[in-house]
């Protein structure tokens, strides 16, 4: 298992939901964090609790709608002179559904494009050359279960495409101790997700961690937070690994 005291981790959309239950079972771990929200402000609570488990953090902002605040955004966690060896890619937008889904408009793709697929691409991009450079890094991307739903075109398919740029990226990576995996959370009760979703946000961890913490090299994979709900995360990790194999042994 890898030990991340006091490695840096950079997570997207951290201010609540999913992405606030990760960064507290990260500061808990002992990383240190930089958390992404739409205004610094928003992380502020959050940045008071992850300081008070004795870790280092801070906060940046970033419209991801927009690639030059992404682009800001990016440099800014560079001045910072932080080494980030841990990315999750959690932040994203769902569209409204659209019942009549012949009605899908040409802004439920392009918005969720930019959001849940360019943004976290750009990120990607940005920290895997420093990260082969290290010899060492770990990039976790937010999935969906959304299937059979043609509603959700447009974020459907962003998530889709999120999926075959990680599956791509990681047989470049397959073997390095640098991996990016996928982790769908499941239907959780966040503002995204509604009132009627099947899980409390807390359900996602540690299934959403656990791609930080495997150290057998494979990239590429895929798994199911909610299945992993309720474990410590030495018996998440002990399940995953039993469960888990390279998409890339069958090539």
């Amino acid at each position: 298992m890898v030990n991340v005291k006091g490695k840096w981790t950079l997570i997207m959309g951290a201010s609540r939901g999913i992405g606030y239950h990760t960064a507290k079972f990260m500061a808990e771990q002992g990383c240190n964090l930089i958390l992404h929200s739409r205004k610094t402000e928003h992380c502020q609570k959050l940045l008071e609790e992850v300081r008070a488990l004795g870790v280092e953090a801070f906060s940046v902002g970033a419209e991801l709608s927009d690639p030059e605040q992404v682009t800001a955004l990016l440099r800014e966690v560079d001045n910072l002179g932080k080494n980030v060896e841990i990315v999750f890619n959690n932040a994203g937008i769902q569209t409204p559904p659209r019942l009549d889904f012949c009605q899908t408009t040409v802004e439920d793709f392009t918005d969720s494009f930019q959001i849940n697929i360019i943004a976290p691409a750009m990120i990607c991009y940005h920290f895997l050359p420093k990260m082969r450079e290290n010899g060492f890094g770990r990039i976790i991307n937010t999935s969906s279960g959304i299937h059979l739903q043609p509603e959700f075109a447009g974020y459907a398919a962003s998530k889709a495409a999120l999926d075959k740029i990680t599956v791509d990226l990681g047989y470049a990576l397959e073997g390095s101790d640098v991996t990016i995996n996928l982790v769908d959370p499941g239907w959780c009760r966040t503002d995204m997700g509604g009132k009627e979703a099947y899980f409390p946000p807390e359900n996602a961890v540690p299934g959403m961690v656990l791609f930080a913490f495997t150290d057998d090299r494979k990239s590429g994979r895929r798994i199911y937070a909610p299945d992993f709900s309720g474990m410590e995360l030495g018996e998440a990790l002990e399940k995953a690994e039993k469960v888990l194999c390279s998409p890339y042994e069958k090539l």
